[in-house]
């Protein structure tokens, strides 16, 4: 099993993802992002940063974070957290957002799961990775696409080339809708992706 610490932003869907009892005995420790000079970061397999936590409170952390992936570390980097900002190569394109998509008679996000073999997607499947888009994301050499959009840009990728440890980045924004209480393929996809993360990452 995976140690997981998770950083906690504060915000309502932020608890309410973190804590609640759905998902929280995944999670070792909780950590607010000002507080990370102060955590032994080596104690943790993984550090997560969940939706939304903004780049501001990550980016005075970087090398701190960029040292721990360099010592075997690895780092969860979900949407809406501007990774490029606080780790190493990152290269994201924002999109515009279509959040009505669904309401048209036989339309399609254009997602796809690009690496059907992956022991992720024993877990999730394609109706659990559709909800919106942000942006995506051109991996750096030797990265694995799991998630595609419909030009076939990575929407999730894992790096285990560029450090010594692994990032995983994705602009999806599972943790924000969970815990604000809509769109249900984002509660399916952290149903999967949490006890992956937490058994197999």
């Amino acid at each position: 099993m995976n140690r997981i610490l998770a950083i906690h932003p504060g915000a309502a869907y932020h608890c309410e993802t973190l804590e609640a009892p759905r998902y929280a005995h995944l999670f070792d420790a909780l950590a607010r992002p000002e507080e990370l000079g102060a955590v032994d970061l080596t104690r943790f397999d993984i550090v997560l940063a969940p939706c939304r936590t903004p780049a501001s409170r990550l980016a005075p952390h970087r090398a701190r974070l960029n040292a721990y992936l360099d010592a075997g570390g690895a780092i969860v980097a979900m949407g809406e957290t501007d990774q490029h900002l606080w780790l190493p190569s990152i290269r994201f394109t924002s999109v515009p957002t279509n959040y009505w998509w669904w309401l048209e008679p036989g339309a399609s996000l254009g997602l796809s799961i690009a690496d059907p073999a992956h022991p992720l997607f024993a877990r999730i499947g394609a109706s659990d990775i559709a909800w919106h888009l942000h942006g995506v994301f051109a991996p750096p050499e030797g990265a694995r696409s799991l998630i595609d959009d419909a030009e076939g840009r990575s929407v999730l990728y894992v790096d285990a080339a560029t450090t010594k440890g692994c990032i995983l980045a994705t602009s999806l924004d599972p943790f924000y809708h969970h815990g604000s209480h809509f769109m249900p393929a984002a509660t399916r996809f952290l149903d999967g992706f949490l006890p992956w993360l937490k058994e197999e990452f």
